[in-house]
């Protein structure tokens, strides 16, 4: 092939009319909670041609966090607390993963071969890893480093969902929520007590994952490292797949998290 005949390699990812990866809401919210959500679009930059797989994949578990967005959204508007989330699907790039993990870039997820991720050379990664990736976790850092630097007390809530079986085993998760840590359990201990005797939830304690400085980014990072109060929510999947649903669990969880935050934020 000419070198004339070389297809042209795109300088950008994302498109400039495309929309842009994080997004922040409710930014001057008076709560001391950052709320967070990694996996909360699904959307595909149009350069990478859906990832290789249709619509109705993106739109499951493996593309996007099902129902969390809704669920942060009413209770950032419940708490007042500032919510940043990312808009670009987890198959592009696992904004919960270093993006050296193996899994930042799942050639296959959930039994689901992602041709998107096939043969992906460093400078693929490198585009996915400075225009969303770095710019998420930058807001992020950001937000709590002006917090920091103003004496704010603050505390990040880490937003997930999981789905109600285990496609591999078949095997049912009975917890309609879990509270996962790591190291820092100072919310995580008196979250997991309240929602058990206030709330009468079967509640999964790092359940069905859990949180470590391999696997995970977040909380490992923006909350362990700087020593601040740090905790992941998942609430399952098929709970909070309509609206309405969304609401209950905002809910639920705003007087809890309140009270739990205020308490740790008091002191011992």
């Amino acid at each position: 092939m000419n070198s004339n005949d070389a297809p042209a390699i795109p300088t950008r990812l994302i498109g400039k009319d495309e929309p842009a990866p994080v997004a922040v809401e409710r930014a001057g919210g008076a709560c001391p909670m950052l709320l967070i959500a990694d996996h909360a679009g699904n959307l595909v930059p149009r350069s990478l041609r859906q990832m290789g797989l249709p619509q109705d994949e993106l739109d499951r578990h493996i593309g996007i966090d099902i129902g969390i967005l809704g669920v942060s959204r009413k209770l950032s508007e419940r708490l007042d607390a500032m919510l940043i989330h990312q808009r670009y699907s987890r198959l592009v790039i696992d904004c919960n993963r270093h993006p050296q993990h193996e899994s930042a870039f799942a050639a296959v997820s959930d039994q689901t071969r992602v041709p998107g991720n096939a043969g992906l050379t460093v400078a693929d990664a490198a585009r996915r890893i400075t225009e969303i990736f770095m710019p998420y976790h930058v807001a992020i850092a950001r937000e709590l480093d002006q917090r920091r630097d103003s004496n704010r007390p603050m505390a990040l809530i880490a937003m997930h969902s999981f789905t109600p079986c285990h496609k591999v085993l078949s095997a049912a998760r009975p917890w309609p929520v879990a509270v996962l840590f790591n190291r820092e359990t100072r919310i995580a201990h008196r979250l997991i007590d309240a929602l058990r005797q206030e709330a009468g939830l079967n509640v999964g304690v790092n359940e069905p994952y859990k949180v470590d400085d391999e696997s995970d980014y977040a909380v490992p990072v923006h909350g362990e490292q700087r020593g601040i109060p740090v905790v992941e929510i998942e609430i399952r999947q098929d709970l909070i797949g309509i609206e309405q649903d969304q609401q209950t669990w905002a809910d639920l969880l705003a007087p809890i998290l309140n009270r739990v935050v205020d308490d740790v934020l008091a002191g011992p």
